[in-house]
């Protein structure tokens, strides 16, 4: 048996569905029957009609838990032919926080919670509990993985798993291409609980208001969603605990000021990330 097989059947035995990769990480093509959707598709891609086809030969979407498929004769021609085993994240229960560089491991670090971490060749992969849809370049050098998309299989990592977070939802979000033009005044969420911050220390704060900046700062395309995104990150993690104030929000508004926004738009980017995350009448 060989080794990528060994460990696909390990894996769907846990109830991962798993599926070979070529070399170059790719998986497998279609096969004649299946080439140009010609099959009608599979229905976990969203494309009408069934496929029967018994080959590893939908992407993603030909990933299985089943031993049975995983050792079928058509699948085992493609484990002998294997460089790497891959899994899909989101039929796991999990999503993958893909992290290509050191940059973005250190701005992971800051930003995101502590979460299982898998060593890639050249980043980390951060697993969370849950699941949420995939985005490629949600900023720089960090891609989600988990519905409709596949992640290679590396080990399984070090550390406790935790919940899936707001701030990893919020990567993918995009502002909306209509918004309502809101009034130039600053709208800042109410206290809840008291307002004391459940978080780490003021420190910690102050160090994500300083990554925020620096993401903004850092932008060099798509400006008007960097700051939407980074709003929308910031107040999904402080937003609700009454800690941010003023100053804070002065800091955001004047570095993407600097990247070229406008008043108006720095403030119909902050009302619509507070209406996304519920806190527009909190």
């Amino acid at each position: 048996m060989s080794e990528p097989l060994h460990t696909a059947l390990s894996l769907a035995a846990d109830g991962v569905p798993v599926l070979p990769l070529r070399a170059g990480k790719v998986p497998f093509g279609n096969c004649p029957a299946c080439a140009k959707n010609a099959c009608g598709g599979r229905p976990n891609m969203k494309i009408p009609g069934p496929c029967t086809c018994p080959h590893p030969c939908h992407g993603w979407a030909a990933a299985t838990a089943d031993p049975g498929v995983v050792i079928s004769s058509t699948w085992v021609r493609a484990w002998r032919e294997a460089a790497a085993v891959a899994y899909h994240p989101g039929g796991a229960g999990l999503t993958v926080v893909d992290l290509d560089n050191a940059e973005a491991i250190a701005w992971a670090g800051a930003n995101l919670p502590a979460t299982r971490i898998v060593r890639t060749t050249r980043g980390e992969h951060w697993l969370y509990q849950g699941v949420m849809q995939s985005a490629n370049a949600v900023r720089p050098g960090v891609d989600v993985k988990s519905t409709m998309a596949y992640a290679r299989w590396l080990g399984p990592g070090t550390g406790a798993m935790t919940a899936l977070p707001e701030v990893v939802r919020a990567l993918t979000v995009k502002e909306p291409s209509t918004v309502r033009l809101a009034s130039h005044a600053i709208t800042m969420p109410a206290l809840v609980g008291g307002g004391a911050c459940p978080h780490r220390t003021p420190t910690y704060l102050d160090r994500g208001i300083a990554m925020a900046e620096q993401r903004i700062a850092e932008a060099r395309e798509a400006v008007h969603a960097t700051v939407y995104r980074t709003f929308l990150a910031v107040l999904s993690t402080h937003g609700r605990c009454g800690c941010l104030t003023e100053a804070h929000t002065v800091r955001l508004f004047t570095a993407a000021q600097a990247k070229g926004e406008s008043p108006r738009h720095c403030t119909d980017a902050w009302t619509n990330a507070l209406t996304t995350l519920g806190l527009s009448h909190v």
